[in-house]
């Protein structure tokens, strides 16, 4: 595979996690983030091997320090805040960690 498929299937990955869906009658978004954090104690944590897998792939990639520590410091914010009930749930909504630079 190369580069530019490669950044595409990743693209792809945050897109599902992230924006995959829209509710009727909105501009609001929503992915796989926002649904599996509904399920307590288990959805945060599932979900952080996608989003570590997102930030393996881009310093594989190249990807520069800066960027890869704001890849994670946006990942832990979505974790810990994901993990409030009710308050987490809107914030996975909004936040989007996987899509953020």
């Amino acid at each position: 595979m190369n580069r530019h498929e490669e950044v595409a299937r990743l693209e792809n990955m945050a897109y599902w996690l992230g924006s995959r869906f829209r509710i009727t009658g909105t501009n609001v978004r929503f992915g796989l983030d926002a649904i599996l954090g509904l399920i307590p104690g288990l959805g945060d944590g599932v979900l952080a091997s996608p989003s570590a897998y997102l930030i393996m792939a881009a310093q594989r990639l190249g990807a520069s320090n800066w960027l890869m520590v704001r890849m994670a410091a946006n990942v832990g914010i979505d974790m810990i805040l994901g993990a409030v009930p009710l308050v987490g749930d809107i914030f996975d909504v909004g936040f989007k960690a996987n899509r953020r630079p």
